[in-house]
Protein backbone atom coordinates (compact mmCIF):
# COMPACT_ATOMS: atom_id res chain seq x y z
CA UNK A 1 0.00 0.00 0.00
CA UNK A 2 1.30 3.59 -0.46
CA UNK A 3 0.72 6.65 1.24
CA UNK A 4 2.23 10.23 2.76
CA UNK A 5 5.14 10.22 5.16
CA UNK A 6 4.75 13.43 7.06
CA UNK A 7 8.25 14.72 9.04
CA UNK A 8 7.57 16.64 12.34
CA UNK A 9 8.96 17.49 15.34
CA UNK A 10 10.05 14.30 17.16
CA UNK A 11 7.53 14.17 20.18
CA UNK A 12 4.42 15.32 18.26
CA UNK A 13 3.92 12.24 16.01
CA UNK A 14 0.50 11.37 17.59
CA UNK A 15 -0.61 15.11 16.87
CA UNK A 16 0.78 15.13 13.42
CA UNK A 17 -1.34 11.78 12.76
CA UNK A 18 -4.07 13.43 14.26
CA UNK A 19 -4.32 16.28 12.03
CA UNK A 20 -3.43 14.29 8.65
CA UNK A 21 -6.02 11.69 9.74
CA UNK A 22 -9.19 14.98 9.93
CA UNK A 23 -7.55 16.72 6.79
CA UNK A 24 -7.07 13.95 4.85
CA UNK A 25 -10.99 12.86 5.22
CA UNK A 26 -12.09 16.38 4.92
CA UNK A 27 -10.62 15.72 0.58
CA UNK A 28 -11.82 12.22 0.82
CA UNK A 29 -9.31 10.07 1.94
CA UNK A 30 -9.87 7.56 4.62
CA UNK A 31 -6.36 5.49 5.20
CA UNK A 32 -4.61 4.75 8.64
CA UNK A 33 -1.99 6.32 10.15
CA UNK A 34 2.06 4.43 11.72
CA UNK A 35 3.83 6.16 14.09
CA UNK A 36 6.22 5.42 16.97
CA UNK A 37 7.08 7.49 19.72
CA UNK A 38 10.28 9.74 18.99
CA UNK A 39 10.95 8.76 15.80
CA UNK A 40 10.10 11.74 13.63
CA UNK A 41 7.48 11.26 10.88
CA UNK A 42 4.51 9.58 10.31
CA UNK A 43 3.09 7.25 7.49
CA UNK A 44 -0.48 7.69 6.46
CA UNK A 45 -1.10 4.70 4.50
CA UNK A 46 -3.74 4.38 1.47
CA UNK A 47 -3.75 3.45 -2.15
CA UNK A 48 -1.70 5.13 -4.41
CA UNK A 49 -4.06 7.18 -6.42
CA UNK A 50 -5.44 8.65 -3.18
CA UNK A 51 -1.66 9.77 -2.58
CA UNK A 52 -0.95 11.27 -5.13
CA UNK A 53 -4.30 13.34 -5.09
CA UNK A 54 -3.44 13.85 -1.87
CA UNK A 55 0.21 15.29 -2.81
CA UNK A 56 -1.60 17.98 -4.46
CA UNK A 57 -4.61 18.80 -2.66
CA UNK A 58 -3.70 18.71 0.90
CA UNK A 59 -1.90 22.28 1.98
CA UNK A 60 1.45 21.77 3.59
CA UNK A 61 0.81 25.41 4.51
CA UNK A 62 -2.18 24.77 6.04
CA UNK A 63 -0.57 21.70 8.17
CA UNK A 64 0.49 22.83 11.77
CA UNK A 65 2.81 19.88 12.64
CA UNK A 66 4.01 18.92 9.03
CA UNK A 67 7.09 20.31 8.42
CA UNK A 68 7.33 18.66 4.79
CA UNK A 69 5.18 15.54 3.61
CA UNK A 70 5.62 13.03 0.17
CA UNK A 71 3.29 10.56 -1.64
CA UNK A 72 5.48 7.59 -1.23
CA UNK A 73 6.32 5.64 -4.36
CA UNK A 74 8.44 2.68 -3.34
CA UNK A 75 10.17 1.44 0.28
CA UNK A 76 13.19 -0.69 0.46
CA UNK A 77 14.45 -2.18 3.97
CA UNK A 78 17.45 -4.24 2.58
CA UNK A 79 19.89 -1.59 0.79
CA UNK A 80 23.32 -3.73 0.65
CA UNK A 81 26.35 -1.22 1.54
CA UNK A 82 28.46 -2.04 -1.33
CA UNK A 83 25.77 -0.74 -4.11
CA UNK A 84 22.47 1.68 -3.26
CA UNK A 85 21.83 3.27 -6.32
CA UNK A 86 20.80 -0.19 -8.35
CA UNK A 87 18.44 -1.39 -5.82
CA UNK A 88 16.48 2.61 -6.06
CA UNK A 89 16.71 2.43 -9.74
CA UNK A 90 15.06 -0.93 -9.66
CA UNK A 91 12.38 -0.07 -7.78
CA UNK A 92 11.24 3.06 -9.53
CA UNK A 93 11.14 1.22 -12.85
CA UNK A 94 9.03 -1.06 -11.40
CA UNK A 95 5.77 -1.60 -13.55
CA UNK A 96 3.58 -0.91 -10.68
CA UNK A 97 5.61 2.56 -9.55
CA UNK A 98 5.53 3.32 -13.68
CA UNK A 99 1.95 2.95 -13.98
CA UNK A 100 0.69 4.03 -10.76
CA UNK A 101 2.67 7.37 -10.72
CA UNK A 102 3.37 7.93 -14.85
CA UNK A 103 2.51 11.66 -14.40
CA UNK A 104 5.56 12.24 -11.73
CA UNK A 105 8.49 10.43 -14.28
CA UNK A 106 10.72 12.29 -14.36
CA UNK A 107 11.39 14.71 -11.77
CA UNK A 108 13.13 17.95 -11.76
CA UNK A 109 14.40 17.67 -8.57
CA UNK A 110 15.98 15.15 -5.81
CA UNK A 111 16.15 15.62 -1.91
CA UNK A 112 18.26 13.47 0.28
CA UNK A 113 16.79 13.55 3.73
CA UNK A 114 16.67 12.07 7.54
CA UNK A 115 14.13 11.83 10.56
CA UNK A 116 15.38 14.99 12.62
CA UNK A 117 16.54 12.46 15.28
CA UNK A 118 19.59 11.86 16.80
CA UNK A 119 19.86 9.06 14.72
CA UNK A 120 18.78 10.80 11.54
CA UNK A 121 21.60 13.21 12.22
CA UNK A 122 24.40 10.54 12.04
CA UNK A 123 23.13 9.55 8.55
CA UNK A 124 23.55 13.52 7.14
CA UNK A 125 27.09 13.21 6.22
CA UNK A 126 26.30 9.98 4.03
CA UNK A 127 23.17 12.04 2.69
CA UNK A 128 25.42 14.67 1.25
CA UNK A 129 27.67 12.36 -0.02
CA UNK A 130 25.25 9.94 -1.74
CA UNK A 131 23.23 12.80 -3.16
CA UNK A 132 25.23 13.37 -6.50
CA UNK A 133 26.13 9.88 -7.24
CA UNK A 134 21.61 8.90 -6.77
CA UNK A 135 21.01 12.17 -8.64
CA UNK A 136 23.17 10.72 -11.82
CA UNK A 137 21.50 7.21 -11.28
CA UNK A 138 18.20 8.03 -11.35
CA UNK A 139 19.39 10.56 -14.52
CA UNK A 140 20.03 7.28 -16.16
CA UNK A 141 16.70 5.92 -15.10
CA UNK A 142 14.81 8.61 -16.60
CA UNK A 143 13.43 9.43 -13.89
CA UNK A 144 15.23 12.80 -13.34
CA UNK A 145 15.62 15.60 -15.77
CA UNK A 146 19.11 16.73 -17.03
CA UNK A 147 19.00 19.93 -15.30
CA UNK A 148 16.94 20.99 -12.10
CA UNK A 149 13.53 21.99 -13.13
CA UNK A 150 10.70 23.60 -10.46
CA UNK A 151 8.11 22.93 -12.77
CA UNK A 152 8.82 19.43 -12.21
CA UNK A 153 7.74 16.99 -8.94
CA UNK A 154 10.85 16.35 -6.56
CA UNK A 155 11.77 13.43 -5.61
CA UNK A 156 12.62 12.57 -1.76
CA UNK A 157 14.80 9.32 -0.66
CA UNK A 158 14.21 9.82 2.85
CA UNK A 159 16.64 7.36 4.44
CA UNK A 160 15.42 6.16 8.33
CA UNK A 161 19.14 4.07 8.16
CA UNK A 162 21.42 2.98 5.87
CA UNK A 163 19.54 0.21 4.88
CA UNK A 164 15.77 1.39 4.66
CA UNK A 165 14.87 4.01 2.86
CA UNK A 166 11.65 5.45 1.76
CA UNK A 167 11.43 6.89 -2.09
CA UNK A 168 8.69 9.65 -2.51
CA UNK A 169 7.83 13.14 -4.58
CA UNK A 170 6.11 16.11 -3.57
CA UNK A 171 4.39 18.69 -6.30
CA UNK A 172 6.69 22.19 -6.92
CA UNK A 173 3.67 24.20 -5.37
CA UNK A 174 2.53 22.27 -2.31
CA UNK A 175 6.39 21.45 -0.60
CA UNK A 176 8.58 23.59 1.85
CA UNK A 177 11.55 25.30 0.18
CA UNK A 178 13.93 23.69 2.92
CA UNK A 179 15.58 20.36 3.07
CA UNK A 180 13.62 18.38 5.48
CA UNK A 181 11.79 21.09 5.71
CA UNK A 182 14.22 23.00 7.79
CA UNK A 183 15.55 26.41 7.39
CA UNK A 184 19.06 26.57 8.17
CA UNK A 185 19.21 29.83 10.10
CA UNK A 186 22.82 31.30 11.68
CA UNK A 187 22.07 32.69 15.67
CA UNK A 188 23.29 36.56 15.22
CA UNK A 189 26.24 36.80 18.57
CA UNK A 190 24.51 40.22 19.00
CA UNK A 191 20.97 38.33 19.72
CA UNK A 192 19.57 39.02 23.75
CA UNK A 193 18.58 35.44 23.17
CA UNK A 194 17.89 31.99 21.29
CA UNK A 195 14.13 32.78 20.82
CA UNK A 196 15.08 35.45 18.08
CA UNK A 197 15.64 32.22 15.90
CA UNK A 198 11.81 31.58 16.14
CA UNK A 199 10.41 34.71 14.89
CA UNK A 200 13.39 34.97 12.26
CA UNK A 201 11.95 31.72 10.53
CA UNK A 202 8.30 32.88 11.03
CA UNK A 203 8.99 35.55 8.98
CA UNK A 204 10.47 33.25 6.02
CA UNK A 205 7.45 30.38 6.62
CA UNK A 206 4.58 32.96 6.57
CA UNK A 207 6.03 35.82 4.29
CA UNK A 208 6.27 34.80 0.57
CA UNK A 209 9.60 35.34 -0.58
CA UNK A 210 8.20 37.49 -3.25
CA UNK A 211 6.36 39.62 -1.25
CA UNK A 212 8.73 40.02 1.93
CA UNK A 213 10.33 43.82 0.30
CA UNK A 214 6.63 45.03 0.29
CA UNK A 215 5.26 43.58 4.04
CA UNK A 216 8.18 43.70 5.96
CA UNK A 217 10.26 47.02 5.03
CA UNK A 218 12.61 49.44 7.26
CA UNK A 219 11.13 52.46 8.67
CA UNK A 220 7.78 50.46 9.67
CA UNK A 221 6.54 50.67 12.86
CA UNK A 222 6.38 47.65 15.16
CA UNK A 223 4.73 46.11 18.87
CA UNK A 224 6.87 43.38 20.39
CA UNK A 225 4.63 42.26 23.64
CA UNK A 226 6.53 40.78 26.70
CA UNK A 227 10.33 41.62 24.94
CA UNK A 228 12.26 41.64 27.26
CA UNK A 229 15.27 40.99 26.76
CA UNK A 230 14.73 41.43 22.98
CA UNK A 231 14.96 38.59 21.47
CA UNK A 232 11.59 39.08 18.90
CA UNK A 233 12.89 42.99 18.59
CA UNK A 234 16.24 42.18 17.77
CA UNK A 235 14.52 40.68 14.21
CA UNK A 236 12.36 43.74 13.86
CA UNK A 237 15.14 46.15 14.30
CA UNK A 238 17.26 44.54 12.27
CA UNK A 239 14.75 44.71 9.60
CA UNK A 240 15.03 48.34 10.27
CA UNK A 241 11.67 48.80 11.82
CA UNK A 242 10.80 51.53 14.90
CA UNK A 243 9.66 49.30 17.64
CA UNK A 244 7.82 49.67 21.10
CA UNK A 245 9.36 47.07 22.99
CA UNK A 246 6.14 46.41 25.87
CA UNK A 247 7.52 44.34 29.43
CA UNK A 248 8.19 45.15 32.55
CA UNK A 249 11.78 43.54 32.38
CA UNK A 250 15.26 45.03 31.40
CA UNK A 251 15.48 45.16 27.51
CA UNK A 252 19.29 44.90 26.11
CA UNK A 253 21.22 47.54 26.49
CA UNK A 254 22.85 46.98 22.57
CA UNK A 255 19.30 47.33 21.21
CA UNK A 256 18.25 50.45 23.15
CA UNK A 257 21.57 51.75 21.57
CA UNK A 258 19.94 51.52 18.29
CA UNK A 259 17.57 54.18 18.88
CA UNK A 260 14.97 52.19 17.02
CA UNK A 261 13.50 50.97 20.41
CA UNK A 262 10.87 52.76 22.77
CA UNK A 263 10.62 50.34 25.64
CA UNK A 264 7.60 51.18 27.67
CA UNK A 265 7.10 49.06 31.10
CA UNK A 266 3.77 48.34 31.32
CA UNK A 267 0.88 44.88 31.22
CA UNK A 268 0.96 43.33 27.53
CA UNK A 269 -2.48 42.75 28.01
CA UNK A 270 -3.47 46.20 28.93
CA UNK A 271 -1.21 48.10 26.28
CA UNK A 272 -2.40 49.69 22.94
CA UNK A 273 -0.80 52.30 20.71
CA UNK A 274 -1.98 55.77 20.76
CA UNK A 275 -1.22 56.05 16.94
CA UNK A 276 -3.17 53.39 14.31
CA UNK A 277 -0.22 53.05 12.66
CA UNK A 278 1.46 49.95 13.86
CA UNK A 279 2.07 47.41 10.70
CA UNK A 280 3.20 44.38 12.73
CA UNK A 281 2.39 42.95 16.66
CA UNK A 282 4.74 40.06 17.83
CA UNK A 283 4.11 38.39 21.12
CA UNK A 284 6.50 35.84 22.63
CA UNK A 285 4.04 35.54 26.37
CA UNK A 286 4.46 32.96 28.39
CA UNK A 287 0.92 32.82 28.79
CA UNK A 288 -2.45 30.81 28.02
CA UNK A 289 -2.66 30.21 24.48
CA UNK A 290 -6.99 30.78 24.84
CA UNK A 291 -5.92 34.46 26.33
CA UNK A 292 -2.95 35.15 23.98
CA UNK A 293 -5.33 34.07 21.03
CA UNK A 294 -8.03 36.67 22.19
CA UNK A 295 -5.57 39.57 22.55
CA UNK A 296 -3.98 39.23 19.19
CA UNK A 297 -7.37 39.02 17.23
CA UNK A 298 -8.74 41.85 19.73
CA UNK A 299 -5.37 43.72 18.32
CA UNK A 300 -6.41 42.98 14.19
CA UNK A 301 -10.13 43.95 14.48
CA UNK A 302 -9.55 47.29 16.53
CA UNK A 303 -7.18 47.97 13.77
CA UNK A 304 -4.06 48.43 15.91
CA UNK A 305 -2.07 46.46 13.93
CA UNK A 306 -2.11 45.29 10.25
CA UNK A 307 -0.42 41.40 10.48
CA UNK A 308 0.60 39.81 13.79
CA UNK A 309 2.64 36.52 14.70
CA UNK A 310 2.64 35.38 18.16
CA UNK A 311 3.20 31.85 20.09
CA UNK A 312 0.76 29.81 21.74
CA UNK A 313 2.05 27.81 24.11
CA UNK A 314 0.86 24.02 23.80
CA UNK A 315 -0.94 21.87 26.95
CA UNK A 316 0.58 18.56 27.41
CA UNK A 317 -2.25 16.24 26.28
CA UNK A 318 -4.24 16.51 23.16
CA UNK A 319 -2.16 19.04 21.61
CA UNK A 320 -3.74 18.69 18.12
CA UNK A 321 -7.52 19.43 19.45
CA UNK A 322 -6.49 21.79 21.71
CA UNK A 323 -4.49 23.56 18.97
CA UNK A 324 -7.76 23.34 16.40
CA UNK A 325 -10.20 24.94 19.05
CA UNK A 326 -7.61 27.85 19.98
CA UNK A 327 -7.96 28.53 15.89
CA UNK A 328 -11.60 28.02 15.37
CA UNK A 329 -12.64 30.38 18.48
CA UNK A 330 -10.21 33.22 16.58
CA UNK A 331 -11.81 32.55 13.45
CA UNK A 332 -15.30 32.42 14.32
CA UNK A 333 -14.87 36.04 15.98
CA UNK A 334 -12.97 37.42 12.86
CA UNK A 335 -15.45 36.06 10.54
CA UNK A 336 -18.42 37.21 12.95
CA UNK A 337 -16.82 40.87 13.79
CA UNK A 338 -14.43 41.41 11.40
CA UNK A 339 -14.56 43.56 8.25
CA UNK A 340 -13.72 41.15 5.76
CA UNK A 341 -11.07 38.18 4.61
CA UNK A 342 -8.37 37.33 6.96
CA UNK A 343 -5.53 35.10 6.48
CA UNK A 344 -4.44 32.54 9.58
CA UNK A 345 -1.86 30.14 9.59
CA UNK A 346 -0.13 28.21 12.25
CA UNK A 347 2.96 26.25 12.55
CA UNK A 348 5.40 24.23 14.50
CA UNK A 349 8.46 25.66 13.45
CA UNK A 350 11.84 23.71 13.72
CA UNK A 351 13.18 26.74 16.37
CA UNK A 352 9.47 26.26 18.20
CA UNK A 353 9.36 24.04 21.35
CA UNK A 354 6.12 23.08 23.39
CA UNK A 355 4.30 25.93 20.82
CA UNK A 356 3.35 26.50 17.70
CA UNK A 357 3.84 29.78 15.94
CA UNK A 358 0.59 32.18 14.40
CA UNK A 359 0.35 34.23 11.05
CA UNK A 360 -3.05 36.50 11.38
CA UNK A 361 -4.05 39.15 9.04
CA UNK A 362 -6.93 40.85 7.08
CA UNK A 363 -6.47 40.63 3.36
Amino acid sequence: MSGLVAYCRPGFESDCAAELQEKAAVLGSFGYCQTKAQQGYVIYRCAAEEAEHLAKKLALSELIFSRQFMAILAEIDDLPSEDRVTPLQLALLDEQVTENFAGVKPAGDLRVETPDTNAGKELTKFCRKFTVPLRQGLRKAGWMTPQVSDRRPTLHAFFISNQHVILGFSFSFNQSPWLMGIPRLRMPSDAPSRSTLKLDEAFQVFIPAHEREERVQSGMNAVDLGAAPGGWTYQLVRRGMMVQAVDNGPMAESLMDTGQVKHIREDGFRYRPKKKNVTWLVCDMVEKPSRVGELMTSWILEGDCKEAIFNLKLPMKRRYAAVAEYLAQMKETLSTEGRGRFELQAKQLYHDREEITVHLRWL
